[in-house]
């Protein structure tokens, strides 16, 4: 069977309705960070208890019930972000910067006279509620298997021919075959061969093949939240709130994967472009991956703070599940080079690219928090959240379960426990120093952190063409910043120090001979000044 450097031409150009979508696509999606006013991010986000900000509205609806006065705000931040990673030894960096309005909003609090609920309030927010920007790179100096070998591997397993995954003037193997769209590409771009038979494949490493390797991701995107909120309070004791929340969400990848090698099994043509047997000799690729998801999403919270006494509040609050219809779209492409004149590019479908829809439900989120006030100048605050990322769950357009991507999504991932403490003090009567600190715990299963786990990569239909993925672990946020009012008006500022620390595997762990994937360390670090500024009237 002759290989085409390029794939034939598909026959419409029709959007497919395939499900591509993985369990590590749906943990990232369902990611939250420290985001909110300038007072509410110096004080690490713990304001449960303590409620009377714009960013209650995304947090503790109950925070609405403390207003006797309407407030109407914006906050403006920049990020400098930068990703290092570490691999057998070699350290790569990058970074960028972004400058954007994370938080808008007003409140409006009415007087109602009543001795029972003095006030009823009532309010609307935007709120950039997490940030998927996030670039890193690395060099693998001594590659210890072959992602050309974990292809050949399932492809086998998968028993399918060199004739399903050839193209031809009236067969797009990308829409006329059950093949997994990785297969596919790979054997067009001559990264397996077939090997004794024609549904048995051989990859590129063998022994005593040798190579190198690099890797490049970028990450985009973001989720955005437009709350509306409306609560009061009981008796000056009881301050309730409950919202709605309207999400849209952004999200963009790419990731850039080369292996480069010596000794390696390459494949053998006759004058006529036919694969006759294997060779060894020097050989490469190099594989670009996209993809973009995007859509909309809505939830309900609702909670409250009790005030006991004047010096103590207790608050909690609950989110439930936001429910998205996601659109996804997905590309991949490959160069390639190998002895004996082999050499050209290939994309998947012949440029098209892999459309679908899906749903995704996010965790549940608890929170509880404990605020003292020390007369008119100090606040303290501890808050706790629990969230159950092991409960992230998808499904396909028309609401069917992906069970397979659901029990992935257990195997992989467990609770995340967040803790938060905030502090202010009053130094006059216009100016207050705020600091704060957030720490989350790992979200991931051990086996899965160690990259001992079969991570599934090509989706619930074999379309996915990433086959690398991120391994987020712990998080933290050390924070600081200044507040000043005169009158009506207020103005606050805040920096944000943010590490989060993972780690990036360039493919599955696997069984099969000579594809043995490398870990690179990952740290991200975000440093944020972030100013709002607004008026209570």
């Amino acid at each position: 069977m002759k290989k085409s450097l390029i794939t034939a031409a598909i026959a419409a150009s029709l959007p497919l309705l395939a499900g591509a979508q993985t369990a590590t696509d749906a943990f990232q999606l369902s990611q939250q960070g420290l985001r909110g006013t300038a007072r509410f991010m110096s004080m690490g986000g713990a304001f449960t208890a303590l409620g009377g900000d714009l960013s209650t509205l995304n947090q503790n609806p109950g925070g609405i019930g403390l207003y006797r006065n309407s407030e109407i705000g914006a906050t403006l931040d920049i990020n400098i972000l930068s990703g290092k990673s570490t691999t057998q030894g070699f350290s790569a960096s990058s970074s960028m910067t972004k400058a954007n309005c994370n938080n808008f909003g007003y409140i409006g609090a009415v007087y109602t006279g009543s001795d029972i609920m003095p006030y009823f309030n009532w309010g609307a927010s935007y709120s950039r509620t997490a940030s998927f920007d996030r670039r890193f790179k690395g060099s693998i100096g001594n590659l210890q298997g072959s992602l050309t070998n974990l292809i050949a591997g399932y492809t086998t397993q998968d028993a399918f021919s060199d004739s399903d995954l050839s193209g031809g003037t009236d067969y797009n193997p990308y829409l006329d075959s059950q093949a997994s769209w990785m297969s596919i590409l790979a054997y067009n771009s001559f990264m397996i061969t077939p090997v004794g038979s024609p549904t048995n494949y051989q990859g590129m490493w063998q022994n005593g093949t040798s190579g190198y390797g690099s890797f490049a991701s970028e990450e985009k995107g973001y989720t955005d939240e437009y709350a509306i909120n409306f609560g009061g309070n009981i008796s000056n004791i009881v301050y309730w709130g409950m919202g709605f929340g309207i999400t849209d969400l952004e999200y963009r990848q790419s990731v850039y994967y080369t292996e480069d090698m010596e000794n390696a099994s390459i494949p053998v043509l006759d004058n006529d472009g036919n694969t006759i047997g294997t060779t060894t000799g020097g050989g490469g690729f190099g594989l670009d991956s996209w993809k973009h998801i995007w859509g909309s999403g809505f939830n309900f919270k609702i909670g409250a703070i009790v005030r006991p006494i004047n010096e103590l509040r207790l608050g909690f609050a609950v989110h439930t599940p936001t429910y998205y219809n996601l659109k996804q779209e997905g590309f991949a492409q490959t160069d390639f080079g190998m002895g004996g004149g082999i050499s050209g590019t290939n994309q998947v479908n012949d440029g098209y690219v892999d459309y679908f829809e899906w749903k995704l439900r996010t965790p549940w989120r608890i929170m509880a928090g404990v605020a003292g006030v020390i007369g008119s100048q100090a606040i303290l605050s501890l808050d706790y959240e629990y969230r159950p990322m092991q409960k992230t769950h998808v499904s396909d357009r028309d609401g069917y379960a992906y069970t397979d991507i659901n029990g992935d999504i257990t195997t992989y991932y467990k609770a995340v426990n967040i803790l938060r403490l905030g502090a202010e003090y009053r130094i006059s009567p216009s100016w207050s120093v705020r600091a704060g600190y957030q720490w989350q715990s790992s979200p991931v299963e051990q086996s899965f952190e160690r990259g001992e786990e079969y991570v599934y990569t090509d989706g619930p239909d074999g379309t996915e063409t990433t086959p690398s993925f991120t391994i987020d672990k712990t998080r933290q946020y050390v924070t600081c910043g200044l507040g000043y009012h005169y009158k009506n008006f207020y103005a606050d500022a805040a920096y944000v120090h943010g590490i989060r620390k993972g780690a990036f595997q360039t493919f599955t762990a696997n069984n099969y001979n000579g594809a043995t994937p490398v870990q690179a360390k990952l740290s991200d670090k975000t440093d944020q000044i972030v100013i709002s500024a607004g008026f209570k009237f």
